[in-house]
């Protein structure tokens, strides 16, 4: 197979099973996530709503803002990168835009779900889906437009909490029929039922295991005993690092200083580490030295 992000996104979900898909939120999270090991990334639609723009996560955001961050993170570290493109942002030639322009800002794949545009959070209740002859339109619509075969197209379904998980695996087999590479299943709340999706689809799996939602923190042996491919965790970190701010944001008010809290930041030298700010200060000083023997 030719190199590609979406090549590189299917070679890794072979390498390691069940794949540990991280998220992050913005392009140091993600080389941190490289350094700590993990070998691809995943944006959240909620996670550019509220940490991009202080937006909910319904729909308030647009095909150029989860652009934006793509783009930066997929500069800034090379891990491929599955994206959030929620329902696509519209119709036939709006759901083609989006797979095209995805692929060409670096993404390795999407996953395009069946509720309906007005969409809501995966975990919240209220969610309405489409029928499943319109999510079929979607996915042919986004199938014909990928930019090469290997970039992948992900279906995720919203369907068992209004339809239950017989229907939801029915959803997935049309799904899949209708050109989806893989499956995305939300909200599942029970370890075996990952196993019928995987059974009666015959492609790659993926476990949404964010937190405080419909669906418990099952472990990698438990998915892997179940036949899951990828474990997500989508806004792990984010919810790591926003905790930690109130808190910082609680002491600086309350004592109008930060030294009880010094051992728990992360020092300059660390923060240099990760980006390499030393061999940039090093090539300034290459490029611009004042030495008259020079």
């Amino acid at each position: 197979m030719n190199s590609s992000p979406g090549t590189d996104l299917r070679k890794a979900i072979q390498a390691e099973s069940p794949l540990q898909l991280v998220g992050v939120t913005n392009p140091y999270h993600g080389v941190m996530a490289k350094s700590a090991g993990f070998i691809a990334l995943y944006l959240s639609g909620s996670g550019v709503a509220t940490a991009s723009y202080g937006l909910p996560d319904l729909g308030m955001t647009t095909l150029d803002n989860v652009l934006e961050d793509v783009r930066r993170v997929v500069t800034a570290v090379d891990l491929p990168l599955l994206v959030d493109v929620d329902t696509g942002w519209g119709g036939a030639f709006m759901i083609a835009r989006t797979m095209k322009e995805m692929a060409r800002a670096g993404a390795a794949g999407v996953h395009i779900e069946d509720q309906v545009q007005d969409k809501r959070c995966g975990h919240r209740p209220g969610k309405q889906i489409v029928s499943t002859l319109e999510m079929q339109d979607r996915l042919k619509a986004a199938a014909d437009a990928k930019e090469y075969q290997d970039f992948v197209l992900m279906a995720r379904t919203d369907a068992i909490a209004s339809e239950g998980v017989d229907a939801a695996v029915e959803r997935a087999v049309a799904y899949v029929e209708s050109g989806a590479d893989m499956l995305f299943a939300e909200a599942v709340t029970e370890l075996t039922d990952y196993k019928k999706f995987r059974d009666a689809t015959g492609v790659p799996v993926l476990a949404n295991l964010t937190e405080f939602g419909q669906t418990q923190a099952f472990t990698l042996d438990q998915l892997a005993s179940v036949d899951v491919d990828i474990a997500l965790y989508p806004l792990t970190a984010f919810r790591a690092a926003n905790k930690a701010a109130e808190n910082v944001f609680r002491i600086l008010r309350t004592e109008g200083t930060q030294s009880e809290i010094i051992g728990e930041l992360q020092t300059r030298d660390e923060l240099y580490a990760y980006i390499g700010y030393q061999a940039y200060e090093s090539k300034l000083d290459q490029l611009f030295s004042t030495d008259s023997d020079s």
